[in-house]
């Protein structure tokens, strides 16, 4: 008689990875390696990311259920190659998560956050040793202005960062000037990055997550020109026979009735 499994039992959904990747297994799942899953990696983490932002516990548990099949996938594959298990990945981030917080596990005093990170990253230079840079394990594939904005936590970290936001915002006005004086091409390239790097470091200074207030942003716009869209269909007008002018008045129409706002989203216009 087979044992009846708990669904909810991590060692069941480990024992059915190892299954499906078993030569009678699923063909597909066989089939796939660590770097062929890395776009699935990838997506799943911006599906939880969208979850989140949606407000919706049980999209939420449904998609970090997504992103843990990605690690239990990539850890029995490495298993299968001798390289290391679910175990391994289990017990190197407990002993790390342990030695990290040496004032929850230990005899350290530590009372402010700031503290915290501080004394996170002196720990993680003792562990990976001395000629370690505070920027190592920042991705670099990660999107643009996430990395960014990682990088500069990390130098601020220790020190390097401007004293307040007033220096930042001074930053983005020369950075700024050089480009409007830029003539090459390759010379405007690299002062438009200067700026968005500029404007990176203004987000974080006012606490801003810069990749998620740029996405927010092309979801206002999409939402908003939808609505332009829509209102066009309803009329049976083509939206390229529009004049500037008459798709401004309709932006501030769909603006006006809040389509793409948070608060608003559920609102008039068509999306």
């Amino acid at each position: 008689m087979q044992e009846k499994r708990d669904p909810g039992s991590f060692e069941t959904l480990t024992s059915i990875m190892s299954t499906l990747r078993q030569p009678d297994g699923c063909p597909w799942d066989r089939e796939q390696t660590a770097a062929s899953l890395k776009p699935y990696v990838i997506e799943e983490a911006y599906e939880v990311i969208e979850a989140v932002d949606s407000g919706d516990p049980e999209k939420l548990c449904e998609e970090l259920g997504d992103l843990l099949l990605q690690v239990v996938f990539q850890a029995q594959i490495a298993a299968e190659r001798q390289e290391f298990d679910i175990k391994d990945v289990i017990r190197g981030i407990s002993d790390k998560l342990v030695h990290r917080h040496p004032h929850v596990f230990g005899n350290v005093r530590i009372k402010t956050a700031a503290e915290v990170t501080h004394r996170w990253e002196a720990l993680k230079r003792e562990e990976k040793g001395k000629e370690t840079s505070v920027l190592d394990g920042v991705p670099r594939n990660m999107p643009a202005l996430a990395c960014s904005q990682a990088l500069q936590e990390r130098a601020a970290r220790v020190g390097f960062d401007w004293p307040d936001v007033g220096g930042v915002m001074e930053k983005v006005v020369e950075e700024t000037r050089e480009l409007k004086e830029a003539a090459a091409p390759e010379r405007r390239a690299e002062e438009f990055g200067d700026l968005l790097f500029a404007l990176v470091n203004l987000a974080r200074h006012l606490g801003i997550d810069a990749e998620d207030a740029l996405r927010r942003t092309g979801q206002r716009f999409s939402a908003r020109f939808g609505y332009l869209e829509g209102t066009c269909r309803e009329r049976g007008v083509p939206i390229d026979s529009l004049s500037l002018e008459e798709m401004d008045g309709l932006w501030e129409e769909a603006k006006s009735k809040g389509v793409g706002d948070r608060e608003g989203e559920s609102r008039g216009g068509q999306t």
